[in-house]
């Protein structure tokens, strides 16, 4: 079992936890990490799960129900798990079981339970879904307007180091403003990063277009800086050129940052996030869990 980290104590910046769970190793870490911050926030958490609805060509009743019948029992396997789970970090939990694609199951109960949090693992139970994000972590992430905190298998979450990533956009003064918040409350350090995404032909036959990318990229961390320290927080500025996910994971490991905190320019709504954006790829590169600001 990974380290846990006592210091999510004060936080308490989430009410609400919904947590996904799908039998998968990596969804059941997140649950336990679910839990832990349930106890430590004085959190309500819920656990949910989702079997496929059997659709019967044929529509032959004693087939749909037999079969309908096997797929629910998988899903109260998953359940009972995760009760054991629950009993063994001593937190109540209320359990869900949808039968509907699991993305719209888990964006709806999000929505209806008004969760303030969704913590998913980073990969699904599928082989096939272990290449980078899991497909429904990577929906869920784009369809939702909750907050969406996902973690790779095998790490556990803290809030003494957090890095936050900053573009300059709506979604990245969001991040910024949570990251703030939680280093503030936490006492933690925060490291803020803004990436020149640009290639080295274009470095070499534009540098001054690049200096402009940088000086406005060091605007952005400048900003960060001054209302971090308004709030009292240490924090770090650093700006990196090269591809956005691979800077900001290798700073997270020169950092050893706990969490790395970023924005999400995903859509609302049925259209997903799309497969290669950049934050889809920390997710899939992190070290350390990703909190997904939506704000």
């Amino acid at each position: 079992m990974p380290p846990f980290s006592r210091r999510t104590t004060v936080m308490g910046r989430y009410r609400r936890i919904l947590a996904a769970v799908d039998g998968s190793e990596s969804g059941r870490n997140a649950f336990r990490q679910a839990c832990r911050m349930a106890v430590a926030q004085g959190s309500w958490l819920t656990a949910i799960t989702t079997v496929p609805p059997y659709e019967d060509l044929f529509q032959i009743p004693a087939v749909r129900e037999k079969v309908s019948r096997a797929l629910r029992q998988e899903g109260e396997k998953v359940l009972t798990a995760v009760r054991e789970i629950a009993r063994d970090e001593g937190v109540s939990v209320k359990t869900l079981i949808e039968e509907d694609a699991p993305f719209h199951a888990i964006v709806d109960a999000a929505e209806e339970g008004s969760y303030d949090l969704i913590v998913m693992g980073r990969h699904g139970a599928k082989p096939i879904e272990r290449a980078l994000v899991g497909s429904v972590t990577a929906r869920v992430i784009g369809s939702t307007r909750r907050d969406i905190l996902v973690f790779p298998l095998g790490t556990a979450i803290g809030w003494g180091s957090i890095l936050v990533a900053t573009d300059g956009s709506r979604y990245g003064r969001a991040a910024t403003e949570k990251a703030i918040r939680i280093a503030k409350a936490e006492g933690g350090l925060l490291s803020a990063i803004s990436v020149v995404d640009v290639t080295e032909e274009f470095q070499s036959q534009a540098p001054e277009a690049v200096e402009k990318l940088v000086e406005k990229a060091k605007g952005f961390v400048g900003e960060v800086t001054r209302r971090a320290e308004a709030e009292g927080v240490k924090i770090m500025p650093f700006v990196r050129e090269g591809e956005s996910y691979r800077a900001i994971t290798d700073l997270s490991r020169t950092c050893r940052s706990e969490v790395i905190v970023m924005g999400s320019h995903g859509r609302t709504g049925v259209r997903r996030l799309l497969m290669g954006s950049v934050t889809e790829k920390v997710i899939g590169y992190a070290p350390c869990p990703v909190l997904v600001v939506r704000g």
